[in-house]
């Protein structure tokens, strides 16, 4: 199912003759208003101690449970992308990013509560001198670092980090 399938009434004034524009909006019939729906932005940090260790994450709510993650989590309205993974490392780990590059994008699907949403990862190498304050924290279970040459990425449980650990450890 097309997730514009589960708008029913146009959200500017609220009538039910709210229908297909196209493959990605819908249009009201009363008032004209188009609506599109676009992806939601979300960021994941690649963190490597002094010996080239990836920090993972194991994530501690569904969906993937269980599972292996990269830490990172949803930009908020009105944040960056940079503000964003620096806000969800502290919260997640309790580490302060000092420097940090953008390496590349990966379209995802999450499910969240029966909701496919559709999401635009942006992943970050990023540069960590103090380790020490780290802790597990939030939405993650545990963390710990993995030498980048035993990891496995089928143990990351959403597909576009799967597929993101696969390009960094190439």
């Amino acid at each position: 199912m097309h997730p514009l399938e589960l708008f029913r009434y146009c959200p500017k004034c609220g009538s039910p003759r709210f229908g297909e524009n196209n493959f990605k909006s819908k249009k009201c019939a009363d008032c004209g208003f188009i609506y599109y729906f676009n992806a939601s932005a979300a960021v994941a940090a690649f963190i490597t101690d002094k010996d080239g260790q990836l920090l993972v994450a194991k994530r501690a709510h569904e969906p993937a449970k269980g599972m292996l993650d990269l830490p990172g989590g949803f930009v908020d309205l009105q944040e960056t992308g940079e503000e964003a993974l620096k806000r969800e490392i502290m919260e997640e780990t309790g580490l302060l990013i000092d420097r940090l590059q953008y390496l590349f994008s990966l379209p995802n699907i999450y499910t969240y509560s029966g909701f496919d949403v559709h999401v635009l990862d942006l992943f970050y190498r990023c540069e960590i001198e103090d380790l020490s304050g780290l802790r597990a924290a939030d939405d993650v279970a545990e963390l710990f670092f993995i030498p980048v040459k035993e990891i496995c990425p089928e143990l990351f449980g959403l597909r576009s980090i799967r597929k993101a650990v696969e390009i960094f450890v190439i």
